[in-house]
């Protein structure tokens, strides 16, 4: 069965974080850090600081989402503290 992951990266250049969604962190992780997204590149390099193993994409794609929003974005940014 195939698992999903919601994820989080920082650049280590700027004041950045991405939230997105994939089936294999370390292949997602590695497309970012290679400058191979556009929404990511001119933010590279990144380090992965943050991930949640889901079996559904329905239900990380929620996940997602709400990691997305405001409030949350600050959740994340204190596990950088």
């Amino acid at each position: 069965m195939k698992s999903y992951y919601v994820y989080a990266i920082r650049s280590l250049s700027k004041k950045y974080i991405y939230v997105g969604l994939t089936n294999n962190v370390q292949r997602r992780f590695s497309q970012h850090n290679a400058g191979k997204e556009k929404t990511t590149s001119f933010y590279k390099p990144f380090k992965l600081f943050f991930q949640e193993k889901f079996e559904t994409r329905a239900e990380t794609r929620k996940r997602e989402k709400y990691l997305k929003s405001g409030c949350r974005k600050e959740y994340l940014k204190s596990l950088l503290k």
